[in-house]
């Protein structure tokens, strides 16, 4: 099912969305008693998905990024693929949902987008076996690990170039019931696809991602994981609308503004 977390007349609340924009109608929000991260029930109450504004779908305590873990992407930075994958965190105040603006940092000339797929994690776990791994997992997003590409080169941590405020949009929902194994992933900018790749050529598996997490720290209800990026990354500019699709999920699109 996909999970909604949305606002309406101040009150924030999560959903279960029904339908589509091929259902008479449209679709809608069933209304949800509780939160998403145990046994729950739907309300029966409906609102049209149209008049409500969707929020990041989860807050996440942290949200914790590979890099490199697509090869075509390492070859087209000039890197190659590490030994072990790169780990790096994205702070929770760079989370934004869909429609939410991008900010242009003032500090950098150079932010690409980074389509990828987000992993939700559905309980606390640590030192997850592999054949356990997919039991932490809540549901699965669409993100874009918007970089600062020039800080990242100039600055040997990337905590600036990666974790300013508004890097992390996350949405629009969570899709709960999905094979990551193969799914489409694709970037557009003003509508021109720039990035299109498959979830079957990461270079380490959902599960062993959690593994080698999960083995060093705590993952908590709400988590996220992101999982790299296809070839294909490069620049954003002030105006700019950034679409992210994945296959069986949905789209997840941003505007970028000057950041004031």
């Amino acid at each position: 099912m996909r999970i909604a977390r949305f606002s309406i007349d101040g009150n924030v609340a999560f959903g279960v969305v029904e339908g589509d924009a091929q259902t008479e109608g449209g679709p809608v929000l069933d209304i949800i008693k509780g939160h998403p991260f145990a046994e729950f029930e739907r309300s029966g109450q409906k609102i049209p998905l149209g008049k409500v504004r969707l929020l990041p779908p989860v807050l996440p305590n942290k949200v914790v990024a590979i890099g490199r873990n697509y090869a075509e992407h390492a070859k087209e930075l000039g890197q190659t693929v590490p030994d072990t994958p790169v780990v790096f965190f994205k702070p929770s105040t760079s989370v934004i949902g869909p429609g939410d603006p991008i900010g242009y940092p003032a500090f950098s000339n150079e932010v690409h987008y980074e389509a990828e797929l987000a992993v939700v994690i559905g309980r606390m776990c640590s030192q997850v076996p592999r054949e356990r791994a997919k039991e932490v997992i809540l549901g699965y997003a669409c993100a874009n690990d918007v970089t600062a590409r020039d800080i990242q080169r100039s600055e040997e941590q990337w905590a600036r170039a990666k974790g300013f405020d508004s890097s992390c949009p996350l949405g629009p929902w969570v899709e709960t019931e999905l094979d990551p194994t193969d799914l489409g992933i694709m970037c557009t900018v003003n509508g021109e696809q720039r990035q299109l790749g498959r979830t079957s050529d990461m270079v380490r598996s959902i599960e062993e991602l959690i593994v080698h997490i999960t083995e060093a720290m705590t993952l908590l209800p709400g988590d996220v994981i992101l999982t790299g990026t296809p070839a294909g990354v490069g620049p954003l500019n002030v105006g700019d609308e950034v679409a992210v699709t994945i296959e069986g999920i949905g789209t997840l699109t941003n505007k970028v503004i000057k950041r004031g």
